[in-house]
């Protein structure tokens, strides 16, 4: 249950990645909600769209300087040496400014939520003596994955990846199932980074006072008892977090975008959306990070054009690797009687993805599968075209569409039949009516989950009550 009497304090330490962003943005909301005062960190990464805390009155904002700010992260292959980056240049003034945040707070020492990757921020707080815990914007499995991958390494049951056959990556990974060699978290090109940056993270997990975690008992009872018991910690799943925000509009995929990759979301779309006929739209979207090469972008868009369904495709810029818009999209594509140019087809930089995911017009969703675009479908009761591409979309990816069975998976290499297939199969076939029906049960039990009696939002009560014992 609610309750509107003060509480102690809370700061909050996003991650500055979109998709980081928006669930620590959903917390803060769920937790003023429920009468805390939110303090959030933000670094000087992502300045440049602070003036959008007009979105957050209530909030107060305070920014950590940094030497990062001329950094490109346009795609995946970069992630790991700007998460590096950050951390190394935003201890000192982060140390700093948490000082003078305790110095001048006349009530209670304020807790700390830290996205699990800030984890050299952690140590800090532990010497100024403010109680910490971690936000794991993703799942519950990629989290037991993310904890069990050095240990796999070790035993040799995942190998170096340019060593592993095509059969072998087919191979079932007996202690996290139901994930197959090919499933297990990557980015980049460098094991003994990634390995290096999993154990920073899962560090900072485990010396962490709880973890809270974008996911719910309702969706992944047996991960979550798989984390609770291998790290002995408290562990509140509070998600969807972003059904708990109480101004939805205040965490969409605008606010406090990076100043280098922030784009105007384009509502044009919504209207022709209203122009088109019910459950008949794919909407595609590959989400802040994500780039495919131009053989599969070729491939992509032949097998959109060719499915005869129409589709909402979001290209923002980066989307395909080394190439603006103009110049990736193949020759002919606009020609007469293709897709855009005879209308079924709409083409954007960004859109206002749950809204869109709400319109009555879509009828399903190819995606990369990050976290937040997966609890998004499924908040909607929408069945899912999977294409992963890094980090934990793998993960995702297998629960999807052999677990939760609400999807269809197509991974890169892309070829236009196999994409003009998986279209058809999702909008026109009787197993894309089977999927459908499955996301909207699901939709139902995340729902039920966040209300008063749900475990989500019991979940919710029991985390504010841990934060004023600490």
């Amino acid at each position: 249950m609610k309750n509107q009497r003060r509480r102690r304090q809370v700061l909050l330490f996003p991650f500055p990645l979109q998709g980081h962003i928006n669930p620590m943005l959903a917390l803060a909301s769920m937790l003023h909600s429920r009468g805390s005062p939110i303090t959030i960190f933000h670094t000087h990464y992502n300045s440049g769209a602070i003036d959008r805390s007009s979105k957050h009155p209530s909030y107060r904002f305070i920014e950590i300087p940094n030497q990062v700010s001329n950094f490109r992260s346009s795609s995946q292959d970069n992630v790991l040496s700007l998460i590096r980056l950050l951390n190394d240049n935003c201890t000192e003034p982060f140390h700093r400014h948490l000082a003078q945040v305790l110095s001048d707070t006349d009530d209670d020492t304020p807790c700390l939520v830290l996205d699990m990757h800030w984890y050299k921020m952690n140590p800090v707080a532990k010497v100024l003596g403010v109680p910490t815990l971690v936000l794991r914007t993703g799942s519950a499995a990629s989290l037991n994955g993310f904890i069990a991958l050095p240990a796999l390494y070790r035993k040799g049951i995942l190998p170096s990846r340019a060593q592993v056959a095509e059969w072998e990556m087919e191979a079932a990974v007996e202690e996290l199932p139901p994930l197959k060699v090919k499933d297990m978290i990557a980015v980049g090109n460098d094991r003994e980074e990634l390995l290096s940056f999993v154990a920073l993270d899962a560090e900072n997990a485990r010396t962490s006072a709880g973890i809270i975690i974008n996911t719910s008992d309702a969706l992944e009872s047996a991960e979550l008892e798989k984390l609770r018991s291998d790290l002995s910690l408290p562990v509140f799943a509070v998600g969807p977090l972003h059904k708990f925000a109480t101004r939805p509009e205040a965490t969409n995929s605008s606010s406090l975008w990076p100043v280098q990759g922030r784009q105007d979301e384009d509502r044009m779309c919504m209207e022709w959306l209203d122009s088109q006929d019910p459950r008949s739209v794919l909407y595609v979207s590959f989400g802040s990070l994500a780039s495919v090469d131009r053989s599969d972008f070729t491939e992509m868009a032949w097998g959109l054009a060719n499915s005869g369904r129409p589709f909402l495709w979001v290209i923002r810029p980066g989307s395909v690797k080394g190439l603006l818009l103009d110049s990736a999209l193949p020759d002919g594509l606009f020609g007469n009687g293709t897709a855009i140019r005879s209308g079924i087809a709409k083409i954007v930089e960004w859109a206002p993805q749950r809204d869109v995911l709400k319109h009555r017009a879509v009828g399903g969703f190819w995606t990369h599968c990050g976290w937040n675009s997966t609890l998004e479908a499924l908040t909607e009761g929408v069945p899912v075209i999977c294409t992963p591409f890094f980090s934990d979309q793998m993960g995702n990816t297998r629960y999807m569409a052999d677990v939760w069975k609400v999807g269809v998976e197509l991974r890169v290499p892309l070829e236009r039949g196999r994409v003009e297939g998986a279209i058809r199969r999702m909008l026109t076939t009787g197993d894309g009516e089977a999927m459908r029906a499955r996301a909207q049960e699901l939709q139902r039990v995340l729902a039920n989950a966040n209300e008063e009696g749900g475990s989500s939002c019991q979940a919710a009560d029991d985390l504010l009550s841990f934060l004023s014992s600490l």
